[in-house]
């Protein structure tokens, strides 16, 4: 019997963690089993074409609510070339309303619900012995029975260890350019009623003697990293704590990537984690709101005193990668109390801030409160919220274009002091200056298209002489050590009066001078002038662009680096930096 696991990840780079641990537990139940990812922008009849030519026997599909409508298309399509296929669903997009959607989706013949690894292998070695037996037997797998669907529940592994690892050598090189994925637990030990993680109840964990083996795979194949998908990787101190401090002796390049609720973190935590090396850990930190109705409402309890204080920490450690989230469209918060969300979190000055719009999934609590808080939303996946009784679709839509912005500049590293200067002439309400650049952006219908990153500056500087145009020498000056700071320094608009000759001589002789030069970069030798151009650049600023308070004009040489794939900069001392007696 040959059987295809598959499933349509949202982007390349994705890999599916689930087929690999159905794959590994089911292999006892039937040898003849293979892989096949796709993502929702292969071309339908591609994807068709390619499983087809495998001849399975029995297909199963994993649907979430980003691929959900797409594969019950392939799914009918399969049934169409492969008649005499076994067709089989799992995953959370068909877990909570399977029976539904057997009925209605007759090409398909079972729904496996919740953790799918014990329900499969069961079904198969049904199917491999074409027994005659009931299927009652097998809980969590929905099924038709002369004609009639039989429902049942989601189900749990409750013993994780059974589960054997889900990757080989040969899946890692396969996966060199895409995230892989990990866990060490299932379950949530919160009820966010936004998460599906509110229908499980109870946290499951690997035992660390089989997490830190597997951590010592992906350490010794020198993957670049890897993604915890715990729930909340710090639920348990005794397990996730050990784990840390493994890692963090280990001599590697991985990074591990954690979704953690930080005001679980206590003193003693804090202290290890700003020793560990830099770049090892990159921690996620769901906030969702700081607006105490919404939090209530949602099951959801933050502790807003010890969260700032745990990320203030973190932060001044500067060897851990910060990543906050908010979600807009929670009950009570309407466009201005979210507005202040966006700034509580915004001044912990994290290194991403990801701005989600509340889904309302299939078995999540929110999707109870439908009617009490008047949620209009889209009847298909991804199930996105459009409206409720606090903010109006106008207001999401506004947002919308917000989270663009803020996506192409301050979460992708691009004119963070630019705006910085503009935030701090609006009050500091960073809000209300991204609403009134969104309402810029919308008048110019800049939303209507994509936009290259040169661009940027160009439409901020336009922006600019709206507004207030003696703001435009300052944030001329802001945008170049924003420009020479993000893409490695390669985007330099040229209308930023770039000071290349009038500083040519001092440059020239700086660049001469190994003695002086060994001081800022001790293993300097000089090769030639198209190495020093490609490795580094000089700018004098008119005024020092990185100090709070810049009110003092002149002359500020700043010496930036392109060796290592982070830029690096110094300033130079104008002694160094000076041979003529014109300053």
């Amino acid at each position: 019997m040959k059987v295809v696991l598959t499933t349509l990840n949202a982007k390349y780079i994705h890999s599916s963690l689930a087929l690999r641990y159905l794959e590994k537990y089911c292999r006892a139940a039937c040898e003849n089993i293979e892989i096949k990812e796709y993502t929702i922008n292969n071309q339908l009849l591609d994807i068709l074409s390619d499983i087809y030519a495998a001849k399975p026997d029995v297909i199963c599909l994993a649907c979430y609510i980003w691929n959900i409508e797409m594969t019950l298309q392939l799914a009918s399509l399969l049934r169409k070339v492969l008649p005499d296929a076994t067709l089989i669903l799992g995953g959370p997009e068909v877990s909570f309303d399977a029976a539904r959607l057997l009925a209605e989706h007759t090409y398909v013949d079972y729904i496996i619900l919740g953790e799918g690894e014990n329900v499969l292998n069961r079904l198969l070695r049904h199917l491999e012995e074409h027994s005659d037996q009931s299927l009652t037997a097998i809980e969590g797998l929905v099924y038709r029975e002369k004609d009639k669907v039989i429902d049942s529940t989601p189900q749990i592994m409750p013993v994780l260890d059974d589960i054997p690892f889900p990757y080989t050598e040969t899946e890692i090189a396969d996966l060199s350019e895409k995230i892989i994925y990990y866990e060490s637990s299932r379950g949530c030990p919160f009820s966010c009623q936004y998460c599906l993680s509110s229908a499980t109840q109870g946290v499951r964990y690997f035992s660390l003697d089989r997490t830190f083996q597997d951590m010592e795979f992906f350490i010794k194949q020198n993957v670049r990293q890897v993604k915890f998908v715990d729930r909340t990787f710090n639920a348990k101190k005794e397990h996730y704590f050990p784990l840390m401090k493994f890692l963090a002796r280990q001599d590697c390049r991985t990074n591990f990537h954690f979704e953690i609720a930080v005001d679980l973190l206590d003193d003693e935590v804090l202290e290890f984690l700003q020793t560990v090396p830099a770049g090892r850990f990159q921690l996620e930190i769901g906030v969702q709101s700081t607006y105490e109705p919404t939090l209530v409402a949602i099951c959801r309890h933050n502790n807003w005193d010890k969260i700032t204080q745990n990320i203030a920490k973190l932060m001044s450690g500067n060897n851990i990668h910060l990543h906050l989230d908010l979600i807009i469209g929670l009950p009570y918060e309407d466009f201005w109390r979210f507005g202040q969300s966006f700034n509580d979190v915004y001044a912990l000055k994290p290194h991403m801030l990801q701005i989600g719009f509340l889904k309302m999934l299939k078995g999540a609590g929110v999707r109870q409160m439908e009617q009490e808080h008047g949620y209009v939303y889209m009847d298909t996946a991804p199930y996105e919220v459009l409206a409720n009784r606090y903010l109006s679709y106008e207001g999401i839509r506004e947002l919308k274009i917000f989270e663009d912005i803020f996506e192409q500049t301050y979460n992708s590293g691009r004119l963070r002091h630019t705006f910085e200067f503009l935030i701090s002439q609006h009050q500091q309400d960073a809000f209300r200056f991204y609403h009134e650049f969104t309402g810029f952006w919308q008048s110019r219908n800049l939303h209507q298209a994509a936009h290259s990153t040169k661009a940027l500056y160009e439409y901020l500087l336009v922006y600019c002489e709206q507004v207030d145009a003696k703001w435009i020498p300052i944030c001329k000056e802001y945008m170049k050590i924003d420009a020479l700071l993000s893409d490695r320094g390669a985007v330099r608009p040229e209308f930023l009066a770039w000071n290349a000759e009038k500083w040519n001589e001092e440059k020239t002789n700086f660049w001469r001078s190994a003695e002086v030069v060994k001081k800022y970069l001790p293993e300097y030798a000089f090769h030639t002038w198209r190495e020093i151009k490609k490795k580094y650049h000089i700018e004098v600023f008119s005024f020092d662009v990185l100090k709070e308070h810049a009110a003092q004009p002149g002359a500020v040489p700043m010496l930036f680096s392109y060796e290592q794939d982070n830029v690096s900069y110094q300033y130079i001392d104008l002694h160094d930096f000076m041979v003529r007696g014109n300053y």
